[in-house]
Order: C-alpha cells, then sequence, then structure tokens
C-alpha cells in the first residue's frame, strides 16, 4: 500500500463508508477503491482532488512530497538565487515529465478536441491500452442518465470493433452517434439501449452498427 492509498482509506474508514460506497459516490467501480487502497493503481490527480472533496480531507500527498523535498533545498545554501517556485515546477518536471501523457477529450464526432486530460503511461500504455487507442470523449445529451452518464461528464474510453455484452460503447447509427449500452441477441441483431426517463431499446442488425469506442471510466461533475 503506497502513502497515498493509506490516506484513502484511512479518510474512507474515519467517515465510516465502505469501499462499495466511496465508488459510488465517485463514480468509479468499487474494484478501482480497492485497488487505489492497496496500490495497484496510479490515481491521477484529477481523482485526488474528487476524493478530497468527498471525504472531506486532503489526500494529495504527493504534493506534499515535493514541497517537503524543496524546503530541504531551500536550508542549502546555493550559488545563484533560485526561488522556491521554480524549484517546486523543477520537481514536477523531473517526476513526471516523463511518465505523462496528454489524452485528448473529443466531442462524439472524433475530430473536435475541446481539452486534453495527463495520464500516467506505464510500461508504453495507458490504462493497459495502446497509447493511440485511448481518449476521452464529453457527453453531449442525457440520454444515459439511468446509468449516472449526464450531459458535460468526461468518459474515458479506448478504440475497439469488439462488442461485450451489456458494455457501453460510443457508436454510430442511422446517422447519429449516441452512448448506449449494447446487449447481443443472435449473430446479427443487437438491443441498444439508452435511460432517459426510464429505460429505452432499439433493436437493430449488428452490420448497420459502427462501434466508435468502449466505454471504461466515468469522470463525473461534484
Amino acid at each position: 500500500m503506497n502513502r497515498v492509498g493509506q490516506k484513502i482509506k484511512l479518510a474512507r474508514t474515519e467517515m465510516g463508508i465502505s469501499q462499495k460506497q466511496l465508488a459510488k459516490k465517485l463514480g468509479v467501480s468499487e474494484k478501482f477503491i480497492n485497488e487505489a487502497e492497496s496500490g495497484k493503481r496510479i490515481v491521477n490527480q484529477n481523482i485526488i482532488d474528487k476524493l478530497s472533496k468527498i471525504l472531506g480531507k486532503s489526500i494529495n500527498d504527493i504534493t506534499m512530497s515535493f514541497e517537503e523535498e524543496v524546503y530541504k533545498e531551500d536550508r542549502t545554501p546555493k550559488s545563484s538565487p533560485i526561488t522556491k517556485k521554480e524549484k517546486v515546477q523543477d520537481v514536477w518536471s523531473e517526476a513526471f515529465g516523463s511518465v505523462l501523457k496528454k489524452v485528448p477529450i473529443y466531442k462524439y464526432d472524433m475530430r473536435t478536441v475541446v481539452g486534453f486530460r495527463q495520464l500516467p503511461l506505464i510500461d508504453n500504455k495507458i490504462e493497459g491500452y495502446a497509447q493511440d487507442k485511448v481518449m476521452y470523449v464529453q457527453v453531449e445529451s442525457d440520454d444515459m442518465e439511468g446509468f449516472r452518464i449526464q450531459r458535460g461528464d468526461l468518459v474515458f474510453v479506448h478504440s475497439t470493433g469488439e462488442i461485450y455484452n451489456n458494455s457501453i460503447y460510443l457508436v454510430e447509427y442511422s446517422g447519429k452517434r449516441e452512448l448506449r449500452q449494447i446487449k447481443k441477441l443472435d449473430s446479427n441483431k443487437v438491443l441498444l439501449i439508452s435511460s432517459r426517463s426510464g429505460i429505452r431499446t432499439e433493436t437493430i442488425e449488428i452490420k448497420s452498427l459502427k462501434i466508435i469506442a468502449k466505454l471504461d471510466r466515468l469522470e463525473i461533475k461534484l
């Protein structure tokens, strides 16, 4: 368990909530919280900030460690004056410059970039996928609000052509692109499920459906 994981677990237990309850508040799986607390998963800064708000306690241990290191350096005489701010920037650049990757945030057309997120690069992969296969998509409608996915939220996705039963995808059909849960009916047909003020289903042929990307994680607005 790393120091960030320890702080998450301590704050959660002090708050008196389970991993499942924290996962629901954060909009992630219970497995994500378990792996974060045990140190098996790297938690990015965006998630750390959200966890701090939910738990009512700062868990940004990385920043604290860097500040402590800068303070130590400040006590050592230098031949030329360097500000504390410059030292903090140098520490961050050295620590993360080679391991963070800018991941684009797209609109549904997958051409319009509306921003970027930085994610850790491990073994030349991001979240276990090739770098060129991952991206974020900005949700453009409330069609999936029954799945806690609302307009303005960000979803982390990876491009694929495979269909996994009951998973949520960005798909194209009937001349439009939407987020839909897919349920296989047979080798030729699938059920597309959305949920805005109730469950809505559409049955279409697989050959009429274009799979754009599979959703892996939701980042909600707090």
